[in-house]
């Protein structure tokens, strides 16, 4: 949630006066936990904490697997039980298995407003997108002013095929998912595919209700030094990675590049969660020797592999729609000024950061031809200079964590001075 974090770090200095409302996290259960965010939450922001009641614990008992990403959609092979538990989750659990905190976070404004607070807006943000009921109860029953962030598409998201729904399940999802979207007085997406797909599934939505939100960098995390090694060309990717990501081509040219020139030692570094898949595709390609494989770190961490490298590696996943989908990560590797190996598909949202930031371009995942010239000028850049950082570029800047917190306070000034829809 490096989202909501970093707004909550940038609102009070902008007049924003936050109160946080979230999981208690030992009532929760997480794929991964970084305490070490907590140090950015301004001492003066509020944060309350709750109980929450969900199906994960029993989860990893039932399947003996960690809680994955996308609820109980995770990237891995299911056997039979977690085939089972996909379905309870697709048909019981609508929108999604965290809706079990919704009850304790009603209960906890409710406490607020009757004690005589006020608030000048309410944001939600998902996924899980059951936390946007919460903002739908309080709109009707209060009439708050309400902004709906929607991370990621709801109904439309790319698991939710993995999840065998009912149509009876379906079109409760998305009868939600419809309702947040009328209610809320505006929605903030992440990216321009995002709000071009909600206009097509509801086009009488007023003229500026969905506004484009970026995710960004924060300039305060990437206060060290670049170090690209002067021994080898090191590629890095963080965070996490499946086959449905399709770096497989990549990894042919990586390799065939390796043959072609033998003084240049080139390395992949993989830091986070990485699949099965992943591996296997690593050793067919005969790079086993030449990359390594890191566990999940915390997030300073990972910023301190991103500025050792000579250029990033990201991935979008080969799924439908994904011409929308802006990974986080893309903003922190911006920050680097670090070429970019961007595998996935040609004129996406990603895609046209990159080209604008001239820090990359997309590699469709079956261009190898382009894959391979791609690395080629970079083995042939890193010849003459092991150093390939690229010189700073102010179209960067709009993507500060800063910049997109002073947007965010624009809305909510701008909401408050309306009356509530």
């Amino acid at each position: 949630m490096q989202r909501c974090l970093k707004w909550v770090k940038y609102l009070p200095g902008l007049g924003v006066e936050t109160t946080v409302l979230t999981v208690d996290p030992d009532q929760a259960t997480y794929p991964v936990r970084d305490e070490s965010l907590l140090r950015e939450v301004p001492a003066e922001v509020r944060v309350i904490r709750t109980a929450t009641l969900e199906p994960f614990g029993s989860y990893q008992k039932l399947t003996g697997r960690a809680v994955p990403h996308g609820g109980f959609a995770n990237e891995g092979k299911p056997g039979f039980t977690q085939q089972v538990m996909r379905f309870v989750r697709g048909n019981l659990f609508i929108p999604d298995p965290r809706r079990g905190w919704n009850a304790y976070a009603l209960a906890a404004v409710e406490k607020l407003l009757a004690q005589g607070e006020k608030f000048d807006a309410v944001l939600t943000s998902s996924p899980p997108h059951s936390t946007q009921l919460i903002g739908l109860a309080l709109k009707k029953k209060h009439g708050l002013v309400w902004l709906a962030d929607l991370r990621d598409p709801w109904t439309d998201i790319y698991y939710t095929k993995d999840l065998h729904r009912t149509a009876a399940a379906a079109w409760l999802d998305a009868h939600y998912e419809q309702q947040v979207l009328r209610a809320a007085d505006a929605v903030l997406v992440t990216s321009p595919e995002t709000e071009r797909l909600f206009r097509r599934k509801l086009p009488d939505l007023a003229k500026g209700k969905i506004v484009v939100l970026p995710n960004g960098y924060d300039e305060a995390d990437f206060q060290g030094q670049s170090a690209p090694p002067a021994d080898c060309l090191r590629i890095t990717h963080t965070g996490t990675i499946t086959a449905r990501y399709r770096i497989e081509n990549l990894l042919r040219a990586v390799a065939d590049c390796a043959a072609a020139y033998p003084t240049v030692p080139l390395r992949l570094r993989f830091v986070g969660q990485v699949d099965a898949g992943i591996r296997e595709q690593v050793a067919a390609a005969r790079l086993a020797e030449a990359t390594e494989f890191l566990p999940f770190v915390p997030h300073d961490e990972s910023v301190a592999y991103l500025l050792k490298s000579s250029a990033l590696l990201m991935a979008i996943p080969d799924v439908a729609l994904n011409k929308g989908i802006l990974p986080g990560k893309i903003f922190e590797y911006l920050a680097t000024r670090k070429p970019v190996l961007c595998v996935g598909p040609a004129d996406s949202d990603a895609d046209h950061i990159l080209r604008a930031t001239h820090t990359g371009q997309a590699l469709p995942y079956d261009d190898y031809p382009l894959m391979r010239s791609t690395l080629e000028k970079l083995v042939q850049q890193w010849q003459q200079q092991p150093s390939l950082d690229l010189p700073a570029n102010p179209a960067v800047a709009r993507y500060s964590r800063q910049a997109q917190a002073a947007r965010l306070a624009e809305l909510v000034r701008a909401s408050r001075a309306q009356p509530a829809g």
